[in-house]
């Protein structure tokens, strides 16, 4: 069986590539098997290893929209699921004043659909093709959110008193990430299947530099790749991801850098506020400690 699923996992790793996502072999496996189960996948990681891109490179590879949540401290299941339009609502009432219908009758128009907001879980299940939904940063919410979302995720089903049970037309593909701030609950774990990203080895990481700024003279990748990995390897409040490295890459062109050599660092220092993220980072990266990790390149 293993043998049977193999091409298809080098297949999937090529199409993602194509759509600029370099994914590694284990990683394109736990998506694969997240397309064909139609079980959510948890990302679990640090901030800025391209985490959110999986959803957005699927996305592309399905041809199919992207539906995001992103989660925050206080995020309610009204704000993720679905609020009724007041001002519509209030609108109708007054015009059912003069009608003569039962109240029953009235109360099931004026809490009908036409008066939903659909909000990205429910609108990711109600959406046909299945999209690709997105539930970024989960660990920012709090349990109570997590219960809401067990529903949904067991069933592809959501409970609305004033409707009934809302289920899925087509279920959407679902990925979670969590920068691992907090511990998910073990019933949301459950729930999903899961996949740890770490940051690339220099091997991916200089794929994806290639891959994504094509025009990118190839010493320099190198050397950038080189530099970001040594950093990496600083004790650092927030180390740099790999939209950093991509960040730098950019900044490093549009600043007409062309190789990083010790005799332009006071230019390579100029550029350093694409990849360096913080004040107290920042203060770390004097002279010496550049043009020791240029020489390192």
């Amino acid at each position: 069986m293993a043998t049977d699923r193999m091409p298809d996992v080098v297949d999937l790793q090529a199409k993602l590539a194509l759509h600029g996502f370099i994914a590694e072999r284990s990683f394109a496996a736990a998506l694969l098997l997240t397309m064909e189960m139609r079980r959510p996948l948890l990302l679990e990681g640090e901030a800025g290893v391209g985490k959110t891109e999986v959803a957005k490179a699927l996305a592309r590879l399905l041809d199919t929209r992207l539906i995001r949540l992103q989660c925050y401290e206080g995020l309610d299941a009204h704000a993720a699921l679905y609020e009724w339009n007041y001002q519509h609502q209030l609108l109708a009432i007054k015009l059912l004043e003069q009608d003569a219908r039962p109240v029953p009758e009235k109360e099931r128009d004026i809490f009908s659909e036409r008066y939903l907001l659909r909000r990205p879980l429910l609108e990711a299940i109600t959406t046909t093709p299945a999209p690709v939904l997105l539930i970024d940063e989960i660990d920012r919410t709090d349990e109570a959110f997590e219960a809401y979302l067990l529903e949904l995720l067991s069933d592809f089903q959501l409970s609305i008193p004033e409707l009934g049970v809302i289920r899925a037309t087509e279920r959407p593909y679902v990925i979670l990430t969590s920068n691992a701030t907090r511990e998910i609950s073990d019933a949301l774990r459950r729930r999903c299947l899961y996949q740890y990203v770490d940051y690339p080895s220099y091997e991916r990481e200089l794929l994806i530099v290639q891959t994504r700024v094509p025009e990118v003279p190839q010493r320099l990748a190198r050397q950038v790749v080189e530099f970001v990995q040594s950093v990496r390897q600083m004790e650092l409040r927030r180390k740099p991801g790999l939209a950093e490295t991509l960040d730098w890459v950019a900044a490093l062109l549009r600043l007409g850098i062309g190789g990083l050599e010790e005799d332009g660092v006071e230019r390579i220092m100029d550029s350093l506020a694409a990849l360096v993220k913080t004040r107290e980072d920042r203060a770390g990266f004097t002279r010496p400690v550049v043009e020791k990790l240029v020489a390192s390149c």
